[in-house]
């Protein structure tokens, strides 16, 4: 990307903090960055856990702590600039989500400390243990290829005449490849054949799937960043293509069929505790990365009845919410 891309969205990332940011301090408070994949906008949630959290601790912005925000807009290849900005402003805490937010800022600094809300943090390199990670990163994390896979398992349970599936997955980010070959085994004892279907941008998921419509019966989405930020996008465009389908919770809710993972809201709460012990002293390394253990499901009724579909009992018997 140009330098002058990479000023101009710097610039723009900085009239997107909060007011109370520009506030010149008159004494030294803890600074705290955030370093988006996304954008202000589809991640808003998510930040309003955080800050939610951090307020329930004691934390507002401009009075105890100094926030800082940088928004990569979707452009992975713009998070290692953006990473290196917070290293130049000296935060003292680095806030990251997603597996490619979470390798910039490692690769930027290793004294830093960086509380990431994240997939498998051993299988990407993110760290080489979670109940000793060491170094300056600590977070919460879910096992995401063990997700897919189980993902896959709901789904053929529910609809075991199931044989053809496409995974739709981003292929910048680097959980991709090891979500892949996770569901490889598991689709070969489920007798499924599986298909990759890589996305980039939320525009092209239409035309890639006009491309292996006739090929495929079904959808499963893995856990990305834009993904999970173009629910809306991706529920609506599988149900008007009368795909049977299953990814994170806000893809059922959007217009997909079902969804099942963790509450990612309830994630970047638990950060902002990670946070806060960081500020009083405690080192990221000697925090072990603490593990979702919560799942949910979502089944969407709606879509079903639209579809044809009937949601075999013992699925609504599972499902934490129905949407009707």
């Amino acid at each position: 990307m140009r330098r002058r891309e990479v000023l101009t969205l710097l610039t723009a990332a900085a009239a997107l903090r909060p007011s109370t940011a520009r506030l010149q301090p008159t004494r030294k408070l803890p600074r705290v960055g955030f370093l988006g994949a996304l954008s202000p906008a589809l991640y808003a949630s998510q930040v309003a856990a955080l800050l939610s959290g951090l307020r329930e601790l004691g934390y507002i912005d401009g009075t105890t702590i100094h926030l800082e925000f940088l928004w990569a807009e979707g452009h992975y290849d713009l998070l290692p600039q953006l990473a290196a900005e917070f290293e130049r402003l000296q935060v003292d805490v680095l806030v990251t989500h997603g597996t490619p937010g979470t390798l910039a800022a490692k690769a930027v600094s290793k004294t830093i400390p960086i509380v990431a809300v994240m997939g498998d943090p051993v299988i990407t390199g993110v760290v080489t243990s979670i109940a000793q990670p060491g170094g300056n990163i600590t977070g919460v994390a879910i096992f995401s290829p063990e997700l897919a896979v189980k993902r896959l398992e709901i789904l053929t349970q529910a609809f075991p005449l199931l044989k053809r599936v496409a995974v739709v997955f981003n292929p910048d980010n680097p959980i991709a490849e090891p979500i892949l070959r996770a569901m490889v085994p598991a689709a070969t004892s489920l007798r499924v054949d599986l298909h990759r279907l890589p996305i980039r941008e939320p525009n092209a998921f239409a035309d890639a799937l006009s491309l292996v419509a006739e090929n495929v019966e079904a959808l499963v989405l893995v856990d990305d960043g834009m993904l999970i930020a173009n629910a809306q996008e991706f529920g609506g465009t599988a149900s008007a293509r009368r795909l049977t389908s299953i990814g994170f919770l806000e893809f059922a809710r959007r217009g997909g069929l079902l969804g099942y993972g963790v509450n990612f809201l309830g994630m970047f709460s638990r950060a902002a505790i990670l946070v806060d012990r960081i500020i009083k002293g405690a080192k990221p390394g000697d925090l072990p990365i603490e593990q979702a253990t919560k799942f949910e499901m979502v089944v969407n009724l709606r879509t079903a009845k639209g579809l044809g579909l009937t949601i075999p009992p013992a699925l609504l018997a599972r499902a934490d919410e129905v949407i009707e």
